[in-house]
């Protein structure tokens, strides 16, 4: 049975010609993102996922816009609002040492070196020159953990585990 990723979720159209408003749940858009890409449209509704090939991408604001081949105009994406953007396990490349997939990272354990026990990650943020990783702590509280080489110590997907040297002030 294939594995499928959360690439975004199509919130609304944008303008007349088929454009559609994403709120991008990717680390690349420019490479899922890109002229003749096939995406996999689950709406929720519906038995199986729709296929799309993108005809165009730009950003705009904070959103990717997106069109799809066979698709130009905006009676035919409306019904596509609230449907999840995907792509099946075999469209997943290989990365570089040091670079994972969000479905990774989320819901691996965090720890110090120390080995005090800090929660899990819950959500990934990307807000500009790196990502910030938030851990859901002891009694609900969040403790974000920004993703750079002086914090972030030992990220081991397999065992779900990761180990950091928090910096002054991040965990208070």
């Amino acid at each position: 049975m294939e594995k499928w990723f959360n690439v975004g979720k199509i919130v609304n159209t944008h303008g007349i010609r088929g454009e559609v408003r994403v709120v991008s749940r990717t680390d690349f858009p420019d490479q899922r993102y890109k002229t003749g890409n096939k995406l996999y449209l689950f709406l929720p509704k519906a038995d199986e996922p729709l296929e799309l090939t993108v005809k165009g991408h730009r950003t705009h604001k904070n959103f990717d816009l997106l069109m799809f081949e066979g698709y130009e105009n905006i009676n035919l994406v409306e019904k596509f609002r609230d449907g999840i953007l995907k792509v099946p396990q075999s469209q997943l490349a290989e990365l570089e040492e040091d670079e994972f997939y969000y479905h990774e990272i989320i819901g691996c354990l965090v720890a110090t070196t120390k080995g005090e026990e800090l929660g899990k990650i819950t959500d990934i943020l990307s807000p500009g020159a790196n990502d910030v990783w938030v851990v859901k702590g002891k009694g609900g509280k969040e403790i974000l953990i920004p993703y750079i080489e002086d914090v972030v110590k030992k990220v081991d997907v397999k065992e779900k585990v990761v180990l950091i040297e928090p910096m002054e002030g991040l965990l208070s």
